[in-house]
């Protein structure tokens, strides 16, 4: 299955906790002022791969302790992403999602887009825009404090945003 991406980085400390594999993806609909990943914003930029050429990737790290989906809006290549994570959960990895959604939008429109696919395969979910005049230097793994930290499996069971601290 093929994925649009900015780009990947290997061992990133700032992306959720541990080591992780962050996939950037491409495209994104928010366009938050401010965004410090504008380069992701074009539908049409970025480079496409093989979902199995990037697990290939992350196999090589043995020191992982997960993946990390962020963008652009990873929600808007759903479908791919899920199909990745599926394998990533398997080989034991956790998956944070990153999304300028919020839980409740999701939520509302998971039986469309593959989204609820890709919701069952996240641990954790960071959502909510970036929005410049939160913005806080001070919360962990998050741009401004309208953005949340959830258990995405507990929210899912609940069918209500569950927030946790990384």
């Amino acid at each position: 299955m093929e994925l649009r991406i900015a780009g990947t980085v290997n061992d990133s400390i700032v992306d959720g906790p541990g080591i992780r594999f962050t996939i950037f993806t491409q495209g994104c609909p928010h366009h938050c002022e401010g965004c410090h990943n504008t380069h992701t914003h074009d539908f049409n930029g970025g480079t496409v791969i093989n979902t199995d050429e990037l697990l290939e990737k992350i196999k090589k790290n043995p020191l992982l302790d997960g993946v990390t989906f962020s963008g652009g809006e990873p929600f808007c290549q759903a479908e791919a992403l899920a199909h990745l994570g599926k394998k990533i959960r398997s080989m034991g990895l956790n998956i944070i999602t990153y999304t300028g959604y919020t839980f409740e939008k999701l939520w509302s429109e998971r039986k469309t887009n593959h989204w609820k696919d890709l919701l069952e395969v996240t641990d954790f979910l960071i959502d909510g825009p970036f929005i410049i005049e939160q913005k806080d230097w001070n919360i962990r793994f998050r741009g401004s404090s309208n953005q949340r930290y959830l258990d995405c499996q507990e929210s899912l069971r609940t069918g209500t945003a569950i927030d946790c601290e990384p």
